[in-house]
């Protein structure tokens, strides 16, 4: 039930973010009754002040007679069967529409959904998800100038001991490197119109997206397979303990030279790393899938449900979601989905890459062969070296 809240609860404060930060505001106005629900002065000057207006009263309006003003006040005669009224039973949904395209968007004619998705895209999200990826990048460049190289503080021995296995190690590279080509595919495409082209042209951007989006596609398969054995690998090694939290306390003494509080096989901020990486990956994963077969696996609207069945809008302060969607909106809200924990994710990995290659002494050596330097184990993970020495000297000398 755990594992089933925290996505859903990631899920709702997106939802909430999405809702907040578009300032969503709702015009009333007492005269739209007396109209029979045709929009009022206010809205029109709502509208050119740039007001977002809640155009819920249009759902109504599609030429029922029973909703029409009495036919002495203004507008009266709104109630009759006329074009507008027909475009807008198309816009919500509400006519019945016989198709030979037997999809299920195949009777949707009108779903202005995709201009929100579009704006969403190209504007907040495609903005503040570059100026986090630029952020992380420009503060670890400050840390490393100021901090410099983690380096291992003993005395080298030249000694090594083996920390992940030949399976471990495949795990994390067949997770890692299509992940790497994950991103860059992905920024590119989002990213393209407004860097690529200006850069290359459109001649030579479009077979780049072409391949990009091919490429982006089938590597995904390679990910989370990658994703998948790494969890199997590892979760036991990543569940809690007591001696996390006095990690989290001195900060793994990244900032502070000397300090190196004890850990076993994973510190704390690997762990956090872990389930982090398998959280996203999950999510990404699965808007992902929703996303290569369209019309056929559903990812929004499951949880949307369970959220409403948990309370989890009214935790937030908002009204239940709402989960009759256009097979359309199933897709635009995963993609958005998808990009917003894409940026998260490549930030984190970032940070990640910093600390195992340039920012740390003696790390990248236990994924790349395996070993590592016997005094960087008892420097950052003793209590492993100690349970490796323990374990070794039990077992009997090779003959």
């Amino acid at each position: 039930m755990l594992a089933l809240k925290f996505p859903v609860f990631v899920l709702a404060a997106f939802i909430f973010f999405l809702t907040g930060f578009a300032g969503f505001t709702q015009t009333t106005d007492d005269t739209r009754t007396q109209t029979g629900g045709a929009q009022t002065l206010e809205d029109i000057l709502a509208r050119q002040r740039g007001e977002v207006v809640d155009d819920q009263f249009r759902q109504d309006a599609i030429g029922n007679p029973d909703q029409a003003a009495p036919i002495a006040r203004q507008l009266g005669t709104l109630g009759g069967v006329a074009d507008p009224e027909l475009w807008r039973a198309f816009r919500y949904g509400t006519t019945d529409i016989i198709s030979t395209d037997p999809s299920p968007a195949g009777n949707v004619v009108i779903q202005d959904g995709g201009m929100r998705w579009l704006s969403w895209r190209n504007g907040p999200i495609r903005t503040y998800g570059g100026y986090l990826l630029l952020a992380v990048i420009v503060g670890l460049a400050a840390f490393y100038a100021i901090r410099g190289k983690i380096l291992i503080e003993g005395e080298k021995t030249g000694e090594t001991i083996l920390r992940f296995r030949l399976i471990e190690r495949l795990a994390h590279w067949t997770m890692a490197i299509p992940f790497v080509i994950l991103a860059i595919t992905g920024l590119s495409l989002l990213f393209g119109r407004i860097a690529l082209i200006p850069l290359f042209g459109k001649e030579i951007f479009t077979p780049i997206s072409i391949a990009g989006k091919f490429v982006h596609n089938y590597i995904a398969w390679v990910f989370m397979f990658g994703l998948g054995l790494s969890f199997i690998l590892w979760v036991w090694k990543n569940l809690p303990a007591k001696v996390d939290f006095k990690w989290l306390i001195a900060a793994g003494g990244l900032f502070s030279k000397g300090v190196h509080p004890s850990a076993g096989k994973f510190n704390a901020g690997e762990k956090i790393m872990f389930w982090m990486v398998m959280l996203f990956g999950v999510i990404i994963s699965l808007t992902g899938l929703s996303l290569l077969f369209p019309y056929q696996i559903y990812f929004f609207v499951p949880v949307l449900e369970a959220a409403n069945s948990l309370g989890l809008p009214g935790l937030i302060g908002i009204a239940p979601f709402d989960t009759v969607l256009a097979p359309q909106e199933e897709m635009q809200y995963a993609n958005l989905l998808h990009i917003i924990i894409a940026f998260i994710y490549i930030a984190a990995i970032i940070a990640h890459i910093y600390l195992g290659s340039v920012g740390m002494e003696g790390a990248l050596p236990s994924m790349t062969k395996g070993r590592v330097e016997t005094q960087w184990a008892k420097e950052h993970h003793d209590l492993w070296y100690e349970e490796v020495m323990v374990k070794s000297a039990k077992e009997p000398p090779a003959e």
